[in-house]
């Protein structure tokens, strides 16, 4: 029901603004009631979702140091990178070696000697059989749907059973005449002895063409390059593959082979730690930790006035999960680690130290020399069943798990937003029925008044006349 008229017609009462006012007046302390709360709780969960993303930014941080992975960063190298390339994985051992390639590994690559006159000319029916030096096998039927060399090109390369030979067609210059005649082109899919292969043909009689398919064979290939296998001597020992990229002879080791090395002139491969992958490890591990240790002191922080207004405070003071937070990750971050080399069996001995403010930094040289001096031992520190990043996971994973801690904290909140806004609804609900009851009232208020003032006026003009 609208207000009809903001000045009353009666009265003279600006009816709407008073109306208002008093409905107002009735509900908008509850309302501020219900928001305060509402913000208060939503400073929290905004606060728990600040801290649980710094909890993930830091488990993530650690997670590298506590399974060990950042510790089997290798470094390669190769003296001679146009001979030889490396590369290292994490379980690769450290070393030096010397290397010679004796043989670079190749594709056997054999061009037919019959001439074609071009893609549509005819081969006679029959079969054509492919054998790897492996011993796989194959056979490409050729009939009249198929025999014309183009076709049968597509033929050998879609066959059944086909691992190992590809078909192409060259176009060339014609060797006694002018002119451009077609060639067949096989080529190995692999390199290595094993992936060489003959061919025969067989002709059945029943379609005849312009070239016998007997003619493809291996008697008529003219082999450009020879199957063959890659050689490499290591420390003097001999190596033999069938491919250029080689990860057996070296555990956790690829040697990507390029070119044969000069006699007398072999390639010095060296694989060793890589310390700077490690240090930026580490480093990412201190700036996740003072990351975290700001918010949870911005997030607790006690900033009131003297009027006791607390205007500065952080989202989460006084809650008890914050100070574990911030408890547990001190304590696990500066104790001694039991399974560590005594000599470097705290973050403090490899050169990770805390300072008063809780600010963590990184020695990098007093680190070098940790893993100079004793490599395992660094490694124990981060990542032996009693290691900080291992004991920290562990305390991560209960406080980020689901139904955890602050997952509880932020449902419940969720839970109590929800609350405040229908309580919010259903104030706003009542406001409307204040109004209009008030409204009602004040009508029927200024109808009356309105009435008594044209009584009034009437009485007055009738006394004036006797």
């Amino acid at each position: 029901m609208g207000i009809v008229s903001s000045t009353g017609l009666g009265s003279g009462i600006d009816i709407q603004q008073l109306v208002s006012q008093l409905a107002t007046a009735e509900t908008q302390p509850q309302l501020n009631s219900i928001q305060r709360h509402r913000d208060t709780a939503s400073a929290r969960l905004s606060g728990l979702g600040t801290l649980k993303s710094a909890l993930s930014d830091f488990q993530t941080a650690i997670n590298t140091l506590k399974d060990g992975s950042a510790f089997r960063a290798h470094t390669s190298a190769s003296s001679d990178e146009s001979v030889l390339k490396v590369s290292a994985d994490a379980y690769a051992a450290t070393g030096n070696y010397s290397l010679e390639v004796t043989e670079l590994a190749k594709a056997q690559k054999s061009i037919v000697k019959t001439e074609f006159a071009g893609l549509t000319s005819t081969l006679s029916s029959g079969t054509l059989s492919f054998t790897a030096t492996s011993g796989a096998t194959f056979n490409v039927a050729v009939d009249s749907s198929n025999n014309t060399l183009e076709k049968v090109r597509d033929a050998i390369n879609k066959a059944d059973g086909n691992s190992f030979v590809s078909a192409s067609i060259v176009n060339v210059d014609n060797a006694t005449h002018t002119g451009t005649v077609s060639k067949l082109v096989l080529t190995a899919k692999n390199t290595g002895s094993a992936s060489a292969f003959t061919l025969s043909g067989t002709d059945d009689g029943n379609v005849s063409g312009d070239v016998s398919l007997s003619q493809l064979a291996t008697s008529n290939l003219d082999t450009k390059t020879a199957g063959q296998d890659a050689v490499i001597s290591i420390d003097g020992q001999t190596a033999t593959r069938s491919s250029n990229t080689i990860s057996d002879v070296l555990p956790g080791v690829t040697l990507n082979l390029v070119s044969k090395t000069e006699v007398g002139k072999p390639v010095a491969v060296d694989i060793g730690v890589d310390n700077d992958a490690i240090t930026n490890s580490i480093n990412t591990f201190v700036t996740a930790y003072n990351k975290l240790n700001t918010t949870v002191k911005n997030l607790g922080k006690y900033g009131g006035s003297k009027d006791g207004s607390g205007s500065g405070n952080g989202a989460l003071i006084g809650d008890s999960t914050l100070r574990y937070v911030a408890t547990q990750i001190r304590q696990n971050s500066t104790g001694t680690v039991s399974t560590a080399g005594s000599g470097f069996n705290s973050l403090a001995m490899i050169g990770v130290s805390v300072d008063k403010d809780g600010v963590m930094s990184l020695d990098s040289a007093k680190l070098k020399t940790a893993l100079s001096a004793n490599f395992q031992s660094v490694s124990d520190v981060f990542a032996s069943t009693d290691g900080v990043a291992t004991k920290l996971a562990s305390k991560l994973s209960v406080l980020l798990q689901s139904g955890g801690s602050i997952d509880s904290q932020q449902t419940s909140l969720n839970k109590a937003i929800s609350r405040l806004d229908d309580q919010k609804d259903d104030v706003n609900v009542r406001f409307q029925r204040v109004q209009q009851a008030l409204q009602k009232q004040f009508l029927a208020m200024d109808s009356a008044v309105g009435q008594f003032k044209n009584t009034g006026n009437f009485l007055t003009s009738w006394i004036s006349k006797l």
